[in-house]
């Protein structure tokens, strides 16, 4: 059968402070989990109860190993997850400094084995049936990823949904303008876009939500996706627009949420939701991350995500900062 969900792009493990409202150099208890905005997308996608997979690469080293483990008990196939000789798994240290203060601080050098995927490894009749395929613009960033990333997209035929995550980050790129190029050589492949405003500004030369959205259907998506941070999230296609506000949470980690949205998105584009019911959930399954530690290992269910949807305004239950 073919897969639901299959994403492509970063991974590695995550080292969370256990501690929180400190900067690293204070804190004493770190604890891990597999991490990469690609990775978390596919487990927020096999929490939700869709069969997923990713398509990524690790070092031959211990962290490699766990990251197989990780994935396997999140129910994530990891088939398409192979070792790089020489190169180490990405580690990936942040501070937690809320409410909006995440510092991140990316071991990837010499070079990240997600960068190494290869177009001749990959498995593109499998990833052309997918029901869903989620690629990242940090996958666009060197060869031979690039190469892989633009042949897997182009390999789908525009089949809907293909979706591009702007995920940008700037340490990963030459330039701005290099990150600007990449994305417009992968835009004419895919049919949904979502990124948050500094993204879409990177994508297509502006932060204001309409115009940015405007410019993506421009660019041939069949719907654009703009996170407003604090204002929730607007999407738009050709012929309808939906916006949906941000659930009250108090914010521990910030940085998972967005991948909890995008596992969300990717259950609501295969059961045809209407946009206002899949961005309301999103949102919902976001705020459950955000309210937590950790990311991958905070991925809601269903059932927990329909929870804080019926409580409405009073928020996500029970998501309180944890202390040092």
């Amino acid at each position: 059968m073919p897969f639901d969900v299959v994403t492509m792009g970063r991974v590695g493990v995550d080292v969370y402070p256990d501690q929180v409202g400190i900067g690293l150099a204070e804190v004493d208890h770190f604890t891990r989990y597999v991490g990469g905005s690609a990775t978390n997308v596919a487990i927020a996608a096999a929490r939700l109860g869709l069969r997923s997979a990713v398509v990524t690469r690790t070092g031959a080293d211990p962290f490699g190993d766990y990251v197989h483990v990780a994935l396997q008990r999140f129910g994530v196939d990891d088939r398409w997850v192979s070792a790089v000789p020489g190169l180490p798994t990405p580690v990936t240290f942040c501070a937690m400094l809320p409410p909006d203060d995440f510092p991140l601080y990316f071991y990837r050098e010499p070079k990240a084995p997600d960068l190494e995927i290869r177009t001749e490894e990959l498995d593109l009749p499998a990833l052309a049936a997918a029901g869903v395929f989620w690629a990242t613009v940090t996958g666009l960033c060197q060869e031979p990823s690039r190469s892989a990333t633009l042949a897997a997209l182009a390999g789908r035929q525009r089949a809907h949904p293909t979706v591009l995550d702007l995920d940008y980050r700037a340490q990963f790129w030459p330039s701005v303008t290099a990150a600007t190029e990449a994305v417009a050589a992968a835009l004419p492949h895919v049919t949904v876009a979502v990124g948050n405003l500094d993204e879409c500004e990177v994508a297509v030369g502006t932060r204001d939500p309409e115009a940015a959205s405007t410019a993506l259907l421009d660019r041939g998506v069949e719907l654009a996706v703009v996170k407003l941070g604090a204002d929730g999230v607007l999407a738009r296609t050709k012929a309808a627009s939906a916006q949906a506000p941000p659930i009250p949470v108090e914010v521990v980690n910030g940085l998972g949420a967005g991948d909890a949205f995008g596992g969300a998105l990717c259950l609501g584009l295969l059961r045809d939701w209407p946009l206002e019911r899949a961005l309301r959930f999103g949102n919902a399954a976001g705020a459950i991350v955000a309210g937590q530690i950790a990311c991958s290992a905070a991925m809601p269910t269903v059932a927990e995500v329909e929870a804080v949807l019926t409580a409405g305004n009073e928020g996500v239950p029970g998501a309180r900062p944890h202390h040092s």
